[in-house]
């Protein structure tokens, strides 16, 4: 399913393509950013139905587009009641996440310290995102976990990946700021 079928997504796309020309990636995650934030609180693109169903036991993951020319990925990301991730990393690629529906909850860390393959995170934050904010995470500022705070709403977010994320470390706890490292192969929905 390509984000083409949908209405807005010509010019979508365009924009993203344009933001993703910039010559530094702070530059290039700056417009992207300020591209989700104006087109989502004016409702510039419209996104499939599907988007909004929610897959029962986890978030959902579906692409929107693919750009052969620039590498990017888009990808819309439902999220049931209480849905959320462990800590995690996008493998050293950036990214622009911005909330289309609902509010989500994003907490980002540190990583202060790894030994014998244990690694301590410190919290650094946590913000509430509500439709039309959008946020960038660029490498190695990349640890964060994000959830649905709603007990009973769905969220929906954009995801703007400098690639296609097709796996990511996630950091599974182990007692105290002390966890594990995994390997979580990413599927879409």
């Amino acid at each position: 399913m390509l984000l083409r079928e949908f209405p807005g997504a010509d010019r979508f796309i365009h924009e993203l393509d344009e933001a993703v020309s910039a010559e530094c990636t702070k530059e290039v995650t700056d417009r992207l950013r300020n591209t989700l934030c104006r087109m989502i609180r004016e409702r510039t693109v419209t996104l499939p139905k599907t988007v909004f169903d929610c897959c029962g036991d986890h978030y959902a993951r579906r692409e929107l587009y693919h750009s052969e020319s620039h590498g990017y990925s888009v990808v819309a990301m439902t999220w049931g009641p209480r849905q959320g991730t462990p800590i995690h990393d996008h493998c050293g690629l950036w990214c622009v996440e911005g909330v289309f529906e609902g509010a989500l909850e994003i907490e980002q860390y540190d990583l202060v310290e790894q030994q014998d393959g244990r690694f301590h995170f410190e919290s650094v934050g946590s913000i509430q995102a509500g439709p039309g904010s959008a946020g960038s995470l660029i490498p190695p500022h990349e640890y964060h976990t994000i959830r649905n705070p709603s007990d009973d709403a769905v969220a929906v977010s954009v995801h703007v990946y400098k690639s296609r994320l097709e796996n990511c470390a996630v950091f599974n706890p182990i007692g105290g700021d002390w966890y594990e490292k995994g390997t979580r192969v990413l599927s879409l929905d």
